[in-house]
C-alpha cells in the first residue's frame, strides 16, 4: 500500500485526475480482494482531507455567488442572440456541478465510491448478501479508524449511509455499533460523544429506518440516560453541570432530543393516543429537570425546537429552565478551533450532526431519495434561543434556519466513472434541493 499512497494525486489536482486514479484503485480490489480494506482506507483518508477543506458555509457561499453571477450574465445578455449555441450546449449543466472547486472534486469521488458500492453489492440487479456484508465490515473498519475521529466532516460518512440503505439489517448493525461505542466506558469521551452524534443524526435522517427501530433505539438511549442520572443521585455528592465530566451523557441527551424532533410525527400519526403514551413513558421530564441540566448544554436551536414540540403535546414544559439558563454564562471546555476558553452558551459540546443536508449535487442525487428533510412546524411557535454570539451556519442544521426544500426542475442521473451504465432508478428524475432561508419565529411568553 505505500506505493498506492505515495502515487495518489495531490488533492489540488483536477477532478478528472483524481477520478481516474480512484476508479483504477477500486478496480484493483475486484481482482485482489485481500487489499480492499487498505485501498478503501487510502481513498477515504484523501476524501476526508477534501471534505474538511470545504465547510458547509464555504459551499453555500460559493453556490450563492455562482447564482448571482449567472443572474448577472443573463441580465447583461438579455435581448442578444447567442451565436455559440453549440459551445453552450457542450458545457456541463450547472444543476450537477458544485460551484466550490474542492467540493466539486469531492463530489466526483463520492459518485465513484457510491457507484462502486452499488456495483459490488448487486449482481444481476439483485442484492448479493455476502458481498454486501463483507463490504460493510471493511467500510465499518475504516469508519472507526478515520471517519468517526474526524470532527465536522460533512459528506464522506454518507458512504456508510448509502450502503446501509440496501438492507435493514445493515442499518441496525450500524446503530448497534454506535450504541456500543457510546455506552462503553473504555472508549475515549470524544469518540463516545461523536458516536452519540452519529446515532441521533442517523435515526433522524435515514428514511429507510422504520418507526419501530427508532423507538427501540430511543428506549435504549433513555434507559441509559436514566441509569446515569441514578448513578449521580446515589453518589452522595450533588451533581452539577460539567461538560468535562458528563460529556457523553449530554451528547446522548442531545441525540435523543434531536431524534424526537424529526421523528415525533411518525410516532404519533398512526395512533395519537398510543404515541403520546409512549412519549410520556420515556419520562423526559426527569431528564430535563435533573441537576445535570442537559438543556443548558445542548445546542440552543435543538433545545428551543424540542421545547416547542414537547409543549405542544404537553409532555414536558421546558421554557422556565431555558430562560433561567439563558441568564447564565457557560464556559466552553473544549473547542475544535483552539485558543483560550470563552464565555458562551452556543455550542459547549463542540457537537455537530454528521448527516446534515448533503450539499454535493452529482452524488447527492443518490442520497436524496433516502434522506429525511426537515418539515416546517407551521402549527407551533418556537421561542428564539437567546445567545450572546451569532451562531455560525456550519453549526446549524437546516431546520435550525427554517429552510425548506424547493423543487427546481427535473434532472437526470449523471453516470459515474466506475460504471458508465450505472443508474439509480430511485433517483432518476428527482428534483434537487435548493435551501432558502425563511426563518419565522415568534416570541413566547414564559410563565414562572
Amino acid at each position: 500500500m505505500p506505493i498506492v499512497q505515495d502515487k495518489f494525486p495531490f488533492i489540488t489536482k483536477s477532478s478528472r485526475t483524481l477520478e481516474c486514479y480512484v476508479h483504477n484503485l477500486l478496480r484493483m480490489t475486484v481482482y485482489i480482494p485481500s487489499v480492499r480494506r487498505d485501498v478503501l482506507e487510502v481513498i477515504i483518508q484523501k476524501m476526508l482531507k477534501l471534505d474538511v477543506s470545504a465547510s458547509r458555509s464555504d459551499i453555500d457561499e460559493a453556490e450563492e455567488n455562482a447564482v448571482q453571477r449567472l443572474r448577472a450574465e443573463e441580465q447583461s445578455e438579455e435581448g442578444l442572440f447567442d451565436m455559440d449555441e453549440d459551445v453552450a450546449a457542450a458545457q456541463p449543466s450547472s444543476s450537477t456541478v458544485t460551484a466550490h472547486p474542492v467540493a466539486q472534486r469531492l463530489d466526483t469521488l463520492m459518485a465513484v465510491m457510491m457507484a462502486y458500492i452499488k456495483d459490488v453489492c448487486h449482481h444481476n440487479g439483485a442484492l448479493h448478501v455476502e458481498r454486501t456484508k463483507d463490504l460493510y465490515r471493511d467500510l465499518l473498519s475504516v469508519f472507526d479508524k478515520l471517519i468517526l475521529p474526524t470532527h465536522a466532516s460533512c459528506h464522506v460518512q454518507y458512504t456508510l449511509f448509502y450502503l446501509c440503505s440496501f438492507r435493514m439489517a445493515l442499518a441496525e448493525a450500524f446503530l448497534d455499533h454506535l450504541w456500543k461505542i457510546l455506552q462503553s466506558p473504555s472508549q475515549p469521551a470524544v469518540l463516545r460523544q461523536a458516536a452519540a452524534g452519529y446515532l441521533g443524526s442517523f435515526l433522524a435522517r435515514a428514511k429507510f429506518i422504520p418507526v419501530l427501530t427508532v423507538r427501540a433505539c430511543l428506549d435504549l438511549l433513555l434507559s441509559w440516560i436514566h441509569r446515569y442520572i441514578d448513578s449521580q443521585d446515589s453518589g452522595g455528592k450533588q451533581a452539577f453541570c460539567d461538560i468535562s465530566l458528563h460529556g457523553p451523557f449530554y451528547s446522548a441527551c442531545q441525540a435523543a432530543f434531536y431524534t424526537l424532533i424529526f421523528r415525533h410525527r411518525a410516532m404519533l400519526e398512526s395512533n395519537m393516543k398510543k404515541g403520546l403514551e409512549y412519549l410520556q413513558s420515556l419520562n423526559l421530564e426527569r431528564v430535563v429537570m435533573c441537576q445535570l441540566n442537559p438543556l443548558k448544554v445542548c445546542l440552543p436551536s435543538v433545545t428551543s425546537m424540542f421545547a416547542a414540540i414537547t409543549r405542544k403535546y404537553q409532555v414536558v414544559f421546558c421554557y422556565t429552565i431555558i430562560e433561567r439558563n439563558n441568564r447564565q454564562m457557560l464556559s466552553v471546555v473544549r473547542s475544535s478551533a483552539g485558543g483560550d476558553c470563552v464565555s458562551t452558551n452556543t455550542n459547549p459540546l463542540d457537537s455537530f450532526f454528521p448527516f446534515d443536508p448533503y450539499l454535493l449535487k452529482r452524488s447527492g442525487q443518490l442520497v436524496e431519495p433516502l434522506y429525511q428533510v426537515w418539515e416546517e412546524l407551521a402549527d407551533m411557535e418556537v421561542a428564539p434561543a437567546k445567545t450572546n454570539t451569532q451562531r455560525s451556519r456550519e453549526d446549524e442544521d437546516d431546520f435550525l434556519c427554517g429552510e425548506t426544500p424547493q423543487g427546481d426542475g427535473i434532472v437526470g442521473m449523471t453516470p459515474s466513472s466506475y460504471d458508465s451504465n450505472l443508474r439509480s432508478p430511485s433517483s432518476v428524475g428527482s428534483p434537487p434541493f435548493i435551501f432558502q432561508k425563511a426563518l419565522t419565529s415568534a416570541n413566547m411568553d414564559v410563565t414562572y
